[in-house]
């Protein structure tokens, strides 16, 4: 089969593209920017890529062309293939129908921790032997790629995202996951350009809960009252908490190391760098799902003590005349501010200089300017790129009493962070891409 992918860098449809080539598909692709890394890893695949989205395109003539969510109506080359009605799909069908439907699926939902518990439990897989498949919004450390096919293998890890799956297809990209065990890792209110408010990704979480089978597994966070009242809509399968007393637990003993327990009993004590309750419950969820696939706990146990964590994901980049770089991808203010936390845990009284830029959609709407403030309590000095940003930075955040500097030039705001810095101080980066 001849697929052509409209989107194709983005790190989903990129997937796709790799997992179609390993299975013996023809690939080509096309997307507004192609560019490293992902057009060279892509290339390296021997995947043919087209910049834009020029109508000639149809002269392909692929068996199907599959369809990422960037593209929308008025594209070019999607108006050509309506006006010919030339077939087409959108790529969570596609993967769905051609890849997960002879698997056992693993999958990963929730605001939060998404990307981070995917590669856990696909890497405490791989430690037990079992080969998987996986499709990760990330590149995980242990693997070095997003996306493997894992033809060897019964079990295939995703990471179920509730957002839209395609212009015609205005459902969330998890119902088309085939999951029989799956992690519910959260759920607030985020994507504000799609959703109305939480109510509405509570019912696509709903929507989620009805796919998974009898014989299946849920792990959900048990402290979280968004997703109880999802599973009050309707639950058929068993469940399994995480971060209650009546589920999985993670005592902390040191910064560096957790007692595992389920309903009270000891599963085994876990040495590992990762920082942050965050993390915690991640690990937990990995363990779990990972234990309905049939992974003893202490091989999962033994399998996050050599967890190397996701790109991006407090990724430390460096070490420059005393002063600690990291690299993170949180956008949520929750998300910003356990990472805070799990660094202010490292760190104790040093100083933490807050890099952020508010890129996501959700952040350039105002939805979360509010809520801003509190998520970076923990910093002492706090930088802001704000380039094409609708709102008042310096107004969202005057409440902190702490110094901050927001600009739309990248180079003043460099050099301004260049004069604040000094030995000893932990700079943490919240960049939607690497400036």
């Amino acid at each position: 089969m001849h697929i052509h992918i409209l989107g194709i860098c983005g790190t989903f449809m990129g997937g796709i593209a790799v997992i179609a080539r390993k299975a013996g598909h023809k690939v080509t692709g096309c997307d507004a920017s192609v560019y490293p890394p992902m057009s060279t890893q892509l290339e390296s695949q021997g995947i043919k890529l087209i910049e834009g989205f020029n109508p000639e395109q149809t002269k392909l003539k692929p068996d199907v062309f599959v369809i990422g969510n960037v593209v929308s109506r008025g594209n070019p080359l999607m108006e050509e293939i309506l006006n010919r009605n030339l077939r087409y799909i959108s790529g969570p069908q596609w993967l769905s129908e051609n890849v997960l439907q002879d698997k056992w699926v693993l999958a990963v939902a929730g605001t939060h921790g998404k990307t981070t518990t995917s590669s856990m439990l696909a890497w405490i897989l791989e430690y037990a032997g079992k080969k998987p498949g996986y499709l990760i919004g990330g590149v995980p450390e242990n693997f070095g790629v997003s996306a493997r096919l894992g033809s060897d293998s019964s079990f295939f890890v995703i990471e179920a995202d509730e957002y839209d799956t395609a212009f015609f297809d205005k459902r969330s990209k998890l119902v088309h996951s085939r999951p029989r065990t799956a992690i519910l890792n959260n759920l607030e209110f985020e994507h504000a350009d799609i959703f109305c408010d939480l109510a509405a990704i509570m019912q696509q979480f709903h929507h989620f809960v009805r796919l998974i089978p009898g014989n299946g597994l849920i792990v959900t966070n048990g402290r979280e009252e968004s997703l109880q009242q999802v599973l009050a809509k309707g639950c058929w399968t068993p469940v399994e908490k995480i971060g209650v007393e009546d589920g999985w637990q993670a005592e902390v003993l040191t910064n560096d190391r957790i007692d595992i327990s389920f309903k009270g009993e000891a599963q085994g004590t876990l040495q590992w760098e990762l920082m942050g309750e965050h993390n915690r419950m991640n690990a937990l969820a990995a363990l779990a799902a990972a234990h309905h696939a049939g992974v003893p706990i202490k091989t999962g146990i033994a399998a996050l003590a050599q967890f190397k964590n996701v790109k991006r994901r407090m990724e430390l980049c460096g070490v420059v005349n005393g002063i600690t770089v990291y690299d993170d991808f949180a956008h949520h203010p929750t998300a910003i501010q356990t990472t805070l936390e799990g660094l202010r845990s490292k760190v104790n009284g040093a100083r933490i200089v807050a890099v952020l830029e508010p890129r996501s959609n959700t952040m350039k709407m105002g939805t979360w300017k509010d809520s801003l403030a509190g998520s970076l309590k923990l910093a002492n000095l706090i930088f802001c790129y704000t380039d094409n940003l609708g709102w008042d930075v310096q107004e969202a955040l005057q409440l902190l009493n702490i110094s901050t500097v927001s600009s739309d030039n990248l180079d003043q705001l460099v050099a301004a962070i260049t004069l604040a810095t000094r030995p000893g101080d932990h700079i943490l980066m919240w960049f939607w891409r690497h400036p």
